[in-house]
């Protein structure tokens, strides 16, 4: 049986007077000052349920789910950290409303409810957040500034050797369960060992000559491979019936073994043909295979995804659209600006974009949507009186656009935002949205304590 929060409130401790605790119980004052959150998070919990049970045992609230995805943001806690924690602390025990008497909960049972928060719910819980701020007179989204910036995801350095020992050994640790369950798989040979020398082999190749002789004997072993992987799914085929799909080693090998065709495609290509394969076309990780190839300003090259972020006057973050492959900066200007409408139901009075957002339309069309001031950190063909009323009124939105870059380090010292650990694209986004809740609810937290009279 699962609440949206506990009707009575289990024995606590007292929490403890300490700045961190001091910030906790504020973050608690305004969870509890906005109930709407914990109904779109109870919404995620029981998504995919038919009706909730009123019976058994009694699971973690929405309440408590919320709360304990929050602390392990602030904390940067795995997922065992954050079972220990929140009942070794007195003060995080009483922020997730654990009583004295109550064991807690167990990691794998945090990373399952955490995890069912989607992004969606994030977001919308973001705007309650931005609705209680306005009402405080904390942010009313009048001056923002916009800028873009790369999360990455969690995985290796990608280079072609290295993906097709991936393959290789993926898909025979999925034939060997195979052989376990089903029996035998026809023609089936372990190359493994010979597969991680070829890696090691073109890694420390000493001219080209070798490295593409050790290329072409990898491929020759992950085509080999794949052909016993097809053999394993005949053989599963075979046992079951005609109907394999809903099996998970059959699914996981169907997967893999198509993610594994796309590697050996773009190696043959890049590696034995010479061709260049473009960005959009390759695949950089078996494990993550949502990941883009994004060049920052042709300097650094990052694999995960581009997030395009709006911060306000008061350091919130008010919007976050995370992107697929790699969009110009000047395509997402007006549609971060439009998204502001539909948060404040009205354009904001002044607008800051970093360099690589200006140009001649972009003025234009945020002109047409009655923003009196429009600061481009580069001016790329425009006057400073183009874009603002007068040169005072540019400088000083020039100085405070630099704010969102503070903001954005901030994020990815503080709250995980340089990496996303968790793994697949839907649950990319959800990471990347709990973080900015979490650091917007710490903002306005502080905002509240140093406002309050000591």
């Amino acid at each position: 049986m699962r609440e949206k929060w506990q009707k009575q409130m289990p024995l606590m401790a007292h929490i403890k007077d300490h700045p961190q605790s001091k910030e906790l119980e504020a973050i608690s004052t305004i969870i509890d000052a906005t109930p709407t959150i914990c109904e779109k998070v109870l919404q995620d919990l029981n998504r995919g349920k038919e009706q909730p049970r009123r019976t058994g045992a009694n699971g973690m609230s929405a309440d408590q789910v919320l709360r304990c995805a929050i602390v392990k943001v602030l904390f940067n806690f795995t997922y065992e950290e954050l079972a220990f924690h929140i009942v070794d602390s007195h003060s995080l025990r009483w922020f997730c409303r654990i009583g004295i008497a109550q064991e807690g909960f167990q990691k794998s049972t945090l990373n399952s409810n955490i995890k069912r928060i989607g992004d969606a719910a994030w977001e919308l819980i973001n705007r309650d957040l931005l609705c209680y701020a306005k009402d405080q007179g904390i942010e009313k989204g009048r001056k923002i500034r916009t800028d873009c910036t790369c999360v990455e995801s969690n995985i290796h350095p990608p280079t072609d050797s290295t993906l097709l020992w991936d393959a290789v050994r993926v898909l025979t640790r999925l034939i060997l369960a195979v052989l376990e369950d089903y029996g035998k798989v026809p023609g089936f040979c372990n190359h493994c060992r010979r597969a991680k020398r070829r890696m090691l082999a073109v890694m420390n190749a000493k001219g080209e000559s070798q490295r593409k002789a050790a290329y072409i004997d990898l491929l020759k072993m992950t085509r080999q491979v794949l052909g016993y992987a097809r053999a394993a799914q005949t053989v599963i085929a075979i046992k079951v019936g005609s109907n394999p799909t809903g099996l998970a080693c059959f699914e996981q090998i169907q997967h893999y073994a198509k993610l594994t065709e796309k590697v050996i495609s773009q190696t043959q290509r890049r590696v034995i043909d010479n061709e260049k394969v473009p960005a959009q076309e390759k695949i950089v990780s078996l494990f993550e295979p949502h990941t883009d190839i994004i060049i920052k300003d042709r300097r650094e090259t990052f694999y995960g995804h581009k997030i395009c972020l709006t911060g306000g006057a008061s350091n919130l973050i008010l919007d976050c659209v995370i992107k697929r492959g790699n969009p110009a900066d000047t395509d997402l200007a007006i549609p971060m600006l439009d998204r502001q409408k539909q948060i404040y139901r009205r354009y904001p009075l002044k607008v800051c974009f970093d360099g690589g957002f200006a140009s001649k339309k972009n003025l234009k069309l945020a002109k047409l949507r009655k923003i009196k001031d429009v600061c481009f950190a580069k001016k790329r063909g425009l006057t400073e009186t183009e874009m603002c009323r007068s040169e005072h009124v540019y400088h000083r939105l020039r100085r405070f656009r630099a704010g969102i870059e503070s903001g954005i380090s901030w994020l990815k010292r503080c709250m995980g935002l340089e990496r996303c650990t968790w793994k697949g694209w839907e649950a990319f986004k959800s990471y990347v949205w709990s973080s900015i809740v979490a650091a917007n609810l710490l903002t306005i937290a502080r905002v509240k304590i140093a406002a309050s009279p000591s």
